[in-house]
């Protein structure tokens, strides 16, 4: 009778404490699965998915959808990662169309960026007047020599101003050649070569502006090179400068306009004096601003 007494006591003692056993492992199960499930909902590359997290005895069983690879892959660090946890059934799967639908989903339009300005392009042909600095002859001047003038009025192009009035114009002196006293003719060639622009100087090409002085006072002008037409020798009329050349210019066409000679019979020009050359090549310059 004493030993089955003892007896009783000592099973109820194992029952109550396999209870408390079971009843920690459950209160620990429950933890991770909780506490698995709230790392899922926080992260952001699980926080869409449909996970449900069940723990028995310390192993992790995750069912349900996840809305990419890189989702599921997360998922399941997150679980093995959990502390005490003891392995990890991962049953979820790839929401159907998911990868799809990220395929799908239209890419944002490329920004464009904003086209550079248009370069200024000058045709071959545009009539380029100027104003010489520095008187010129068939007597005194030399072949090589170089002269400096000015635009005598602005030229456009592509409804923009390409070359201000103004601008300063580079020329060469081709030819000069002094009329002899019985015969022989007085000749004096001209081209432009350059104009600056805002600080630079570009290269340019004209027609050939030729005079020539002939014996018995006959006076000759005219333009050569690349076809061109408009070219036009002005001068400036005895005393009357640039203001006559100009006037003299509307309406000219190549040759000789106004009085470009003198009584010696040789070629003058002096200083103002209105010159017209024809572009032979297209003058390009940068846009505006550069």
């Amino acid at each position: 009778m004493r030993h089955q007494h003892t007896a009783i006591p000592i099973v109820l003692l194992s029952v109550l404490m396999g209870f408390s056993v079971a009843c920690s492992k459950h209160a620990n199960d429950e933890t991770i699965s909780k506490d698995i499930q709230t790392k899922v909902s926080a992260d952001p590359d699980t926080k869409d998915s449909q996970v449900n997290v069940a723990a028995k005895d310390g192993k992790v069983t995750l069912t349900g959808n996840v809305s990419s690879p890189a989702a599921q892959q997360k998922l399941d660090q997150i679980a093995h990662e959990e502390p005490g946890a003891v392995g990890v059934d991962d049953q979820t799967a790839v929401q159907p169309g998911a990868q799809a639908m990220q395929a799908a989903a239209p890419a944002p339009p490329p920004v464009e960026a904003p086209k550079p300005p248009e370069p200024i392009v000058v045709p071959a042909g545009t009539v380029l007047t100027v104003i010489t600095g520095q008187s010129l002859s068939s007597k005194t001047s030399t072949t090589g020599q170089a002269f400096i003038a000015t635009l005598a009025q602005p030229v456009g192009a592509g409804g923009r101003t390409a070359l201000p009035k103004g601008a300063t114009v580079s020329g060469t002196v081709v030819t000069a050649k002094a009329k002899g006293k019985i015969k022989g003719e007085g000749q004096l060639d001209l081209v432009l070569t350059s104009v600056s622009v805002r600080g630079h100087t570009y290269p340019i090409k004209t027609n050939l502006l030729s005079s020539t002085e002939k014996g018995k006072g006959k006076r000759t002008a005219a333009t050569t090179g690349g076809g061109a037409a408009g070219g036009a020798l002005i001068g400036g009329i005895a005393g009357g400068g640039k203001g006559a050349g100009i006037g003299a210019l509307v309406g000219a066409g190549a040759g000789l306009v106004g009085g470009a000679f003198t009584g010696n019979k040789q070629i003058e020009l002096p200083a103002e004096s209105a010159l017209s050359f024809t572009l032979t090549s297209s003058l390009t310059l940068p846009p505006r601003g550069e």
